[in-house]
């Protein structure tokens, strides 16, 4: 069964630091593009960075500049750095991927459970 799971949200204080990670798990032939997405109170879930297999990435104008998305592939990793943290960045992250388990050639896309991001001073 694939899972994906997110580490390394928490507090921290407004021009600071963190890096998320994103592992996918279980039986996987192949992962396409993974994707950052975040939740505010309130708020819909946005789409904050993607990356492709071949390592092509995009962001929310929002985060350019500030955070960036990689990719691990033979770890089946992805990780969001981000920094110049401020309170709107404040939100539950979640990662979305799009993974063939093994013995299936149909993709799928899979969410993790999210991870707390709170920016305040």
């Amino acid at each position: 069964q694939v899972q994906l799971v997110e580490s390394g949200g928490g507090l921290v204080r407004p021009g600071g630091s963190l890096k998320l990670s994103c592992t996918a798990s279980g039986s996987i032939r192949s992962i396409g593009v993974m994707n950052w997405y975040r939740q505010a109170p309130g708020k819909e879930r946005d789409l904050v960075a993607l990356i492709h297999s071949s390592g092509g990435t995009d962001y929310a104008d929002s985060v350019k500049g500030r955070f960036t998305v990689s990719r691990d592939n033979a770890k089946n990793t992805m990780y969001l750095q981000m920094t110049s943290l401020k309170p709107e960045d404040t939100a539950v992250y979640y990662c979305n991927a799009e993974i063939s388990p093994a013995g299936d050639y149909r993709q799928y896309y899979y969410w993790g459970q999210g991870t707390q991001v709170t920016v305040s001073s």
